[in-house]
């Protein structure tokens, strides 16, 4: 698959075709599934609550899952490589996520390191089933979003902190993550943006629309934390509407800064696949870059940075009591020409909405 092909028809005006079937929503991993259990004492990484938190389907769908997805459709599965110091013996297993089950694969190679490395790969067809052509980028993004799921898990129990792989250099797997057994002795605190296992378990894409402009400090710092998380690769900014509608960035001094004036809501609605809500919304955290001439390595490391940068952005929004709703079908989007720079140098590549009057009103799913 041309990435790079694929990625210039996904952004051009073309419609998806009808739907075709989606398949199976788990991959038929060989020989019966064992249990996850929570460790009997402290110590070993818990990868039953680590993939609960993060993976595990809430029902038998598969549909209810804590981790955004375009279209609720979960294109993204996985594999753990389990060391010593886990919950689960060491060796290689598959995840079935609506079982919550492993299936064992292999024994771990010799060196494996201690903890649980989890790679991350996509079945296309599930996403191709609705969106067609214009899936490559979303299934990118849907790693993405999976990789802050077990992120954001491992922090929640007291786990060090993961080692991230989201340098886009293959695509099977698309990504991975290393999780170390918890530390013994002293644990650093959670930072403030830490969520806890509840809030992992209730969160929910909130259902357009999403109105009411967040305040300008949560607004700065959810800029500033998909910034740091997006680890520079891409640009992030607001465009928020209200009485002195603008496109806005975090600016070094600790405050917002206009990057340009005007309501540019509306356009937005049209560049993301004609979703009119997104008109309305109180505001949208914009991720944009990823060039026209970048190679297939960049491509997958710009949406997944993005990705994950959202779903991050996504978690600490909800916390603060704000709606929140990942938004990843973009066509036309060139915002860096829309605001006087280079055509085909700075599309946008993901979004965040957000509104403060309908965090309460989850929905399955996200666009």
């Amino acid at each position: 698959m041309d990435l790079v092909t694929a990625l210039t028809r996904a952004r051009g005006t073309e419609p998806p075709g009808p739907d075709t079937p989606a398949g199976p929503p788990v991959p038929d991993w060989p020989g019966p599934g064992r249990a996850l259990l929570p460790p009997a004492g402290p110590g070993p990484l818990d990868l039953d609550g680590l993939l609960r938190l993060s993976l595990a389907a809430a029902d038998p769908t598969g549909r209810l899952r804590p981790t955004p997805s375009a279209g609720a459709l979960h294109p993204v599965d996985a594999t753990l490589l389990v060391g010593d110091g886990c919950s689960l013996p060491p060796g290689r297993y598959g995840y079935d996520p609506l079982r919550h089950r492993v299936h064992p694969l292999s024994p771990a190679p010799p060196g494996t390191a201690p903890g649980a490395t989890v790679e991350l790969t996509v079945t296309p067809q599930r996403t191709t089933s609705h969106y067609g052509h214009r899936a490559w980028p979303l299934l990118l993004l849907d790693t993405g979003h999976a990789v802050a799921a077990l992120h954001l898990a491992a922090l929640a129990l007291a786990s060090r902190p993961a080692a991230l792989r989201l340098d886009g250099a293959t695509d099977r797997p698309q990504a991975s993550l290393h999780i170390p057994p918890p530390a013994t002795g002293a644990t650093t605190p959670p930072g403030p943006e830490t969520a806890t296992a509840s809030d992992l378990l209730s969160r929910r894409s909130a259902a357009p629309p999403l109105t009411g402009t967040p305040d300008p400090d949560d607004l700065y710092d959810l800029l500033a934390l998909a910034r740091t998380a997006g680890n520079g690769h891409l640009n992030w900014c607001a465009a928020v509407g209200g009485p002195a509608p603008a496109l806005l960035e975090a600016g070094a001094d600790g405050t917002l800064r206009r990057l340009a004036a005007g309501d540019a809501r509306p356009a937005l609605a049209a560049w993301a696949a004609g979703q009119g809500w997104i008109a309305h919304a109180g505001a949208l955290l914009l991720a944009y870059g990823c060039p026209s001439d970048a190679d297939a390595r960049r491509i997958r490391r710009d949406h997944l940075h993005a990705g994950y940068a959202v779903g991050r952005a996504q978690t600490a929004a909800v916390r603060r009591g704000l709606a929140a709703r990942a938004v990843g079908s973009w066509q036309r989007a060139d915002l860096g020409a829309a605001l006087g720079g280079a055509p085909e140098r700075n599309w946008i590549v993901h979004a965040l909405a957000l509104g403060t009057g309908s965090a309460d009103r989850p929905e399955k799913g996200n666009s």
